[in-house]
């Protein structure tokens, strides 16, 4: 009795954890699309990690509302909703024609699936089965979630830099699925337990290679810096030596025109006296 009074305590404490550092990963991408903003274009970003996130948070909200008690699951994903709508909407808003064209497929095709997903389980699933076809489904979708970054993983590794992986949202992530993996072991919900252990693995895989990356942006400034002044290096050389010619071309086209004028000066002198 202790044990379970214990555990609803700890299930608590890292639920609401869970809710506030789920929290601060929803917002963590606000530098990002204030970036979009300012530049009012969103080429370069990516719009599949926002809407396998709006997806997900959407089928933990329709599994929170299955089950009982599940409350701390269904403020922090009712939240989450809002916020990638809000996202996606100023994704698509500053993207370019086709970026915006994909984005709206992807969104049309997300729906569409939750809706199947849900007529399914309402009509041809009953009682606990329910539950437990809607809990697979979250976890592979929340699999999907932590995966999502994948792209930009390599991305990062193709373009040496990290401007499209932003170490805090890494970090959140990973806080985030330590919290909601306790959370699920607590309740005995590893429909939400277990896929945070791949969220945990790829948070640090993120910020692994972030660190391994972060300079390398500047590594290539640098590279740029050193042609460019080897560069110039070499154009100030070719034109010392063109200045160190171009004295001895002057002496030599001064001798040539002063020899030609005293040829000049001599047979005008010539003619005269024949004249004379």
């Amino acid at each position: 009795m202790a044990f379970l009074s214990t555990a609803h305590l700890l299930a608590f404490i890292f639920g609401l954890l869970g809710n506030i550092v789920s929290f601060l990963v929803f917002l963590a991408p606000v530098p990002t699309f204030h970036k979009i903003y300012k530049k009012k274009s969103s080429e370069g970003y990516q719009s599949i990690p926002y809407v396998i996130a709006l997806f997900s948070a959407a089928l933990l909200l329709y599994y929170a509302f299955l089950k009982t008690n599940a409350y701390m699951i269904i403020t922090i994903n009712g939240i989450g909703c809002v916020i990638e709508v809000i996202y996606l909407s100023l994704f698509v808003i500053y993207a370019p024609k086709k970026s915006k064209a994909f984005t709206a497929k992807m969104i049309l095709l997300c729906n569409v699936a939750l809706g199947l997903i849900v007529l399914f389980s309402l009509f041809l699933v009953k009682g606990t089965k329910r539950i437990m076809v809607i809990g697979w489904a979250c976890a592979i979708i929340n699999l999907a979630v932590f995966a999502a970054p994948l792209s930009i993983m390599r991305q990062v590794i193709r373009t040496n830099s990290v401007e499209f992986m932003p170490f805090t949202l890494s970090l959140f992530l990973t806080l985030c699925a330590t919290m909601w993996f306790f959370y699920g072991f607590f309740v005995k919900d590893f429909y939400i337990a277990v896929p945070n252990v791949m969220g945990f693995l790829f948070g640090i895989t993120q910020m692994i290679l972030y660190y391994v990356y972060k300079d390398g942006e500047k590594k290539d400034v640098e590279l740029d810096v050193k042609q460019h002044e080897g560069k110039n290096d070499v154009e100030m050389n070719m034109k010392q030596q063109q200045q160190q010619h171009e004295p001895t071309a002057e002496k030599h086209y001064k001798r040539a025109s002063i020899e030609f004028q005293r040829s000049g000066v001599f047979q005008e002198d010539l003619e005269m006296k024949v004249v004379a």
